[in-house]
């Protein structure tokens, strides 16, 4: 009750909205007068949105004008002294989001995004050569650039409305912060620090918009290719090999460059047991880009083949583990006859490789367990 009397002396007796409000004085029985003069504070700062513009003007311009202000200002400074020390190490920036930046790659070396136009046609042009499209595709090649040049204006028109609310939304949030810094402290890094948590905000939205562009160009790709080529399914065998590939790595299904060539490899040695054909890493690629449009738009379908991949990597790991511990049984002196002991000698890896294949595949097998 101190600290409000205080305040209102402070104030010189003008409530928020400039009225006059007697002060109260330290006496008996003035309960009832102090609670009725907050509750009639706490009525005016309800009713000040129903005032106009004019009259907030007014109003902001009388407590400007006041006499009292600069001391005003100088508790309040106090106050967020003593308060602001909790939140000074809390204002660590965050690092760039992978994804994000995965996103935007993409976006790039499709041609949708960046200053080269080309790209996606350049892209398509590789991969109708990699799977042996002839050299008549040039009106598929026109559908081609024509949808793709409607997805990169339609990226570019909803990027550019994006960017343009991002940026009156922090322009307006700046200029009421410096507004507001006239009646109490605001400083230029705390208002920088809000600009940030708007962007990482809007960020969301930003990331949803290239999500969406992506499995617009991959579908793309994916419609022409099929529909200019004969269609040349991948054999069981090595769709198993992509699908073991895609369940195990199901927290980060994006193979790289290298493990692209290798699944390329073991695809293509088990056609050549079959129809003696082969297959590219472009193959590969667009392979892993369908299967997971086709994961994400239904999880809970894929989920079943999924286990059923989960736990033939844990039987095919358990087998590995035994068959290890048979090579080292079998390398190891002889046993007595009457009965199986093991002394921890007996059992031993040669070289540190084999250690570490063996510890890999105990992980693997408590990985695929416990999903």
């Amino acid at each position: 009750m101190e600290e409000q009397s205080h305040l209102m002396q402070t104030l010189g007796g003008v409530t928020l909205t400039g009225h006059p409000v007697a002060l109260p004085v330290p006496h008996d029985g003035t309960d009832a007068r102090n609670k009725q003069d907050i509750g009639d504070i706490l009525h005016q700062i309800m009713t000040i949105t129903d005032q106009s513009l004019d009259e907030a003007q007014a109003k902001k311009h009388g407590l400007n004008c006041h006499r009292m202000k600069p001391a005003l200002f100088s508790v309040l400074c106090e106050i967020k002294e003593k308060t602001g020390l909790s939140i000074r190490g809390s204002q660590d920036e965050d690092p760039p989001d992978p994804q994000l930046m995965r996103l935007d790659n993409m976006l790039l070396a499709e041609g949708v995004s960046g200053p080269e136009k080309r790209g996606g046609t350049a892209a398509f042009a590789t991969a109708t050569a990699a799977v042996g499209v002839g050299a008549d595709n040039s009106i598929e090649h026109s559908d081609y650039r024509a949808k793709l040049c409607q997805i990169r204006q339609i990226y570019h028109t909803e990027l550019e409305k994006y960017e343009q609310a991002c940026n009156e939304f922090t322009t307006h949030v700046m200029n009421l912060l410096r507004e507001q810094s006239r009646t109490r402290p605001i400083s230029p890094k705390e208002i920088e620090r809000m600009v940030n948590i708007i962007h990482r905000k809007f960020s969301t939205i930003q990331m949803q918009l290239k999500q969406s562009t992506c499995e617009a160009v991959m579908i793309l790709r994916s419609r022409f290719l099929d529909a200019r080529r004969k269609r040349r399914n991948f054999s069981k065998q090595a769709t198993e090999i992509l699908n073991e590939y895609f369940y195990s790595h199901l927290s980060n299904p994006y193979p790289s460059e290298e493990a692209k060539e290798e699944l390329a490899k073991k695809c293509a040695i088990t056609l050549s047991q079959g129809k003696g054909s082969t297959i590219t890493v472009s193959q590969v690629s667009n392979w892993f880009g369908n299967k997971r449009i086709r994961y994400k738009k239904n999880i809970g379908k894929f989920q079943e083949e999924a286990n059923l991949y989960a736990a033939k990597t844990a039987v095919t790991a358990t087998q590995a583990v035994a068959a290890a511990v048979h090579n080292s049984q079998t390398n190891s002196p002889a046993t007595p006859s009457s009965g199986f002991q093991m002394k921890d000698e007996d059992f031993h890896l040669d070289a540190a490789e084999d250690k570490n294949n063996l510890l890999n595949m105990f992980t693997g097998m408590l990985q695929y367990l416990v999903l």
